[in-house]
Formats: C-alpha cells, sequence, structure tokens
C-alpha cells in the first residue's frame, strides 16, 4: 500500500471534477444501470460487498462511468488472487484513498516533551470486477429481475418518513427554511417522475440535517449565493445522490442545480480540498439520516 502525497491526491481528484463540471457534468450524479447482481444503482463496493464511502464514491463512478465498467465491485490484486482471480495484463487500475494520522513527539523549548496527531493520506490501487478473470460466481451474477417500481418508491416514503423532518408540500419550489425548520416540496404530482420527487426531497433533507440541533454543518454563509452558500449546495448535492444510490433510485439531474455550476467550479478551484470537505460532510449527513431509521423502528416496536 502507498503512501499518497496529500496535495497530489486534492489536486487530481479536484481537476477531474472541475473538467467534468466545465463539460456541464455532475460526476456525482449519474444514471446508473448496472446489471450486476447488487443492482440498478449502488455505491461502488468493497470485495467482501461493504460499500465504499465519501470521496471514494464518485471517484470510483467516474472510473466506471470511463471505462464502461456494469460492476460494482472492486478489488485489489492480492484480494483478487485471494478469491481465485487474476487481474488481466495491462489493466489500469483505479485509485481510492483513506485518511489516517501518525503520532509524534516533539520538545518544547522548554524541554517538555508533547505528542501530536499529523494527518496524512494514503492511497492504494484497486480493480473493477470486469478486469479481473476467474472471479467466483458471486461476483459475476447479472441482476435479477427490476423490484416492482412501487416497491422503492415505497421504501423511499418509509426512509424519508422515518427521519421525522416536517415535510410540507405546495408551490412551485423545493427548499428548506432553517428558521422555521421544515423542508419545503412542490406536490408529488408535479414531478416528471417519482425518481426525481424523492431525489429532490434527498437533497432538501440534507440541508435539513445541518440546523444547529442536528449536524451544525456551517460555511460562513453570509448571503444568498456567496461561496458559503455554494457549499452547502454542493454538500445537499451529494448528499442527494448518496441516498439516491442507497435507495436504488436512479433521478434526472435537477435542471434548476445548472446555476450552481459557476459558484461550484469557483469553490472547487479556490480550495482543493473543498470536494473533499463536502463529500464528507454529506457523508455524515448520509449516515445520521439512516442512523434515524433504527431510531424511529426502535420507538415504534416500544
Amino acid at each position: 500500500m502507498a503512501d499518497i502525497n496529500k496535495g497530489d491526491v486534492y489536486t487530481r481528484i479536484t481537476n477531474r471534477i472541475i473538467a467534468d463540471l466545465e463539460q456541464g457534468v455532475r460526476p456525482w450524479f449519474k444514471p446508473w444501470n448496472a446489471e450486476h447482481a447488487a443492482g440498478r444503482i449502488t455505491r461502488p463496493l468493497r470485495h467482501n460487498g461493504t460499500p465504499y464511502n465519501g470521496i471514494n464514491v464518485f471517484m470510483l463512478w467516474a472510473d466506471a462511468v470511463t471505462k464502461g465498467f456494469a460492476s460494482p465491485i472492486w478489488m485489489t490484486y492480492r484480494q483478487a488472487q485471494e478469491v481465485g482471480g487474476q487481474v488481466r495484463k495491462g489493466e489500469t487500475g483505479s485509485l481510492v484513498v483513506y485518511a489516517d494520522r501518525i503520532k509524534r513527539t516533539d520538545t518544547t523549548d522548554a524541554g517538555e516533551e508533547i505528542e501530536r496527531e499529523i494527518p496524512f493520506m494514503k492511497g492504494y490501487t484497486v480493480f473493477n470486477g470486469e478486469q479481473i478473470d476467474g472471479l467466483p460466481e458471486q461476483y459475476r451474477a447479472t441482476a435479477a429481475p427490476v423490484l416492482d417500481p412501487v416497491a422503492r418508491i415505497e421504501r423511499a416514503e418509509r426512509f424519508f418518513a422515518a427521519t421525522g423532518a416536517d415535510i410540507r408540500h405546495g408551490g412551485d419550489r423545493a427548499f428548506y427554511a432553517i428558521h422555521a425548520d421544515y423542508v419545503q416540496m412542490p406536490p408529488f404530482e408535479t414531478f416528471r417522475d417519482a425518481e426525481s420527487y424523492y431525489a429532490t426531497l434527498g437533497h432538501e433533507v440534507t440541508h435539513w440535517t445541518r440546523h444547529p440541533a442536528r449536524l451544525d454543518r456551517e460555511f460562513g454563509r453570509k448571503r444568498w449565493g456567496d461561496e458559503g452558500y455554494a457549499a452547502e449546495e454542493l454538500v445537499a448535492e451529494l448528499g442527494s445522490a448518496f441516498l439516491s444510490a442507497d435507495l436504488g433510485i436512479t433521478p434526472e439531474v435537477r435542471d434548476d442545480h445548472a446555476a450552481y455550476i459557476g459558484s461550484w467550479l469557483k469553490v472547487l478551484k479556490d480550495d482543493k480540498r473543498a470536494i473533499f470537505t463536502a463529500a464528507a460532510h454529506a457523508q455524515r449527513a448520509a449516515d445520521y439520516l439512516h442512523a434515524l431509521q433504527t431510531v424511529n423502528e426502535e420507538k415504534r416496536a416500544a
């Protein structure tokens, strides 16, 4: 496993996302029609079936789209060998990263020893299941027939209801009102399809998690449209992408969010760490919303 220069990783990944945005493409929101048994839309999966999180989701989604992979499964060269597979000669792997910390002891001018933690980033290479020969059947199985759409919609309905968010319907705008603490949605019937409704709801409920009583997320917003506003909108976009993947829905990209691309580009160009920060906040929001499902199930069972 190789150490990866932190600045290099930030720059490489950010530049890739900037290039997509400059083409008008949001790399975190692509229709996902994998024919693999894992399903129609999914987060990238490790060799043991555990989903990737945070920035690695978008990195592997982007590579899968670029290289035309349908399989959501990724594994290292050694992991492939351990299950009887072999990466084909000439195949190029994909980078995934994770943050870690090392402890270092320093001596002050007064001769006192102090211990401090230094964050750093490590990276390693993984290969898609379609780049590996000889994998067992569970890694190559094709998708079962798609579930009845009503069942998938009902699952999304239950998910958002279990958050306990105050979700109101009416008007022609979707937004989160932080001071009154409610989500406003246009009527369900006004959306072009159910997937678009739930993706939009996922965006607004991700905003809902920023309330001081929840995750208390703040980017120094002072006015509509400033960099703090753009950063929060980016978190909500990524949060909606995570939730859509988790709920198995494939939404269309919201037309009204095309106007944000310019402000997102400015945020990313000004700060190479911005996409990592946004992905981490979006992951935290998604985890928070998933945790509410368990809390409410326990309350109903009590």
